[in-house]
């Protein structure tokens, strides 16, 4: 598949703007770059997810992988043989799938939700929840400073007395990564439901479902688990299924059909057998590659190396989770007066990374994804090596001539 770049001409005049199908040099913080061998499992010509046997033993296989590696504990498990079974309910569906399914079927019209934001997505849970009908307080923090100050945090839950607390562990758009366990004991003390987006830092940092208290835990397949966007993947306590139970809400994107349903083999719906063999072959492959540990380490020294080449730059950086690294557009230096401007240079180069989003973030920050199958020191040098050249020598005008 061809890797040079289409063109067309930009908002602001004749430049033009690369457009690829493959990458380059690709540090995009999700979707990530898919590894051959997951990409493999498309090309095999599966049978129904239906009716065959073999799939509801892929389903259970990939349940117990992602318990075992999300910590969810075994002593929460329903009575079936299968372990973990529907404590990690896999739907069809982009990340965003398991954001709303979680959110609609704990709470409805009426209900408490307390929002604890330091970003985007932080925020982003408050509207959803409004949309839901649900009275929302919000706790904010700096966009660029990790969740602090807990005591407040619990001051507000023990006031507000929450049905539901939710927060993001890594906050993609400035690269924060965020402390979870003291949230799991407020909610506990205030008997609410901790609902975390673990989507970006799951599998390139630490997550621990059981020993945080994290009642719904959120991610997707395309992050650090280099799949393809497919799947959402929704980690269920035995007390959101209480209040599961008692909303009993119904819809493509409800989580209580799927309670039992492995059991009974009987999904909702007729399953991606594709995508399941594919995410179940990137997480054989972490378990082959020296498992968890392995993989957090590789994370960990790639954002380290990150962190230390971004350290040196006049411009720096907002955000350094283990996962991504957000850092200002160079405005002014290179010539380069916007952020399309600088992307569009970039990309001339084949080196092609996020921007980011929201009112204080838009068209001021840029991302490096360096998660899954992109967290690759060779990858990453060759990324800084890139930016670095273009920051130095390029201009828009240059670049475009």
């Amino acid at each position: 598949m061809a890797t040079q770049p289409t063109s067309s001409s930009s908002s602001g005049g004749s430049a033009t703007y690369g457009y690829y199908e493959t990458y380059p040099v690709g540090m995009v913080p999700g979707p990530t770059s898919v590894p051959q061998h997951v990409r493999d499992a498309f090309a095999i010509d599966y049978a129904s997810a239906d009716l065959e046997l073999p799939f509801f033993e892929l389903y259970a296989h990939v349940q117990t992988r992602l318990a075992e590696f999300l910590r969810v504990p075994s002593s929460s498990a329903s009575s079936s043989s299968l372990p973990y079974e529907n404590d990690v309910i896999i739907q069809v569906g982009e990340g965003m799938l398991a954001l709303w399914s979680a959110l609609k079927s704990t709470i409805k019209a009426g209900d408490r939700v307390l929002a604890i934001s330091n970003g985007v997505y932080g925020s982003g849970f408050a509207e959803m929840a409004k949309q839901i009908g649900a009275d929302v307080r919000v706790v904010e923090f700096e966009y660029d400073q990790p969740l602090h100050d807990f005591g407040r945090i619990a001051e507000v839950a023990r006031s507000f007395k929450p049905h539901l607390i939710t927060a993001v562990q890594c906050e993609t758009p400035s690269g924060m990564m965020n402390r979870i366990a003291p949230l799991g004991r407020i909610a506990r003390d205030v008997d609410a439901l901790l609902y975390v987006d673990f989507v970006s830092a799951a599998f390139g940092a630490d997550v621990r479902v059981g020993e945080w208290d994290i009642d719904l835990g959120l991610l997707g397949s395309q992050k650090a688990l280099s799949s393809t966007p497919s799947l959402s993947i929704v980690t269920v306590s035995p007390r959101a299924w209480r209040k599961i139970e008692a909303v009993a809400y119904v819809g493509y994107d409800a989580l209580l059909p799927w309670r039992g349903a492995l059991a009974r083999r009987f999904f909702p719906y007729t399953f991606d057998w594709h995508s399941l063999a594919a995410l179940g072959r990137a997480l054989d492959a972490v378990a082959a590659d020296g498992g968890l540990e392995s993989q957090l380490a590789r994370h960990s020294a790639v954002a380290a190396y990150c962190r230390r080449q971004e350290d040196d730059d006049d411009d720096g950086g907002v955000g350094f989770a283990s996962t991504v690294t957000a850092i200002y557009v160079p405005l002014g230096r290179g010539g380069f007066e916007s952020w399309a401007a600088f992307d569009g240079a970039l990309r001339a180069r084949g080196l092609v990374v996020g921007g980011s989003y929201g009112p204080l973030l838009e068209g001021k920050v840029f991302r490096l994804g360096h998660m899954g199958s992109q967290a690759d020191m060779a990858l990453v040098t060759r990324a800084l090596d890139l930016l670095q050249s273009v920051i130095s020598t390029s201009t828009p005008s240059s670049s475009s001539s």
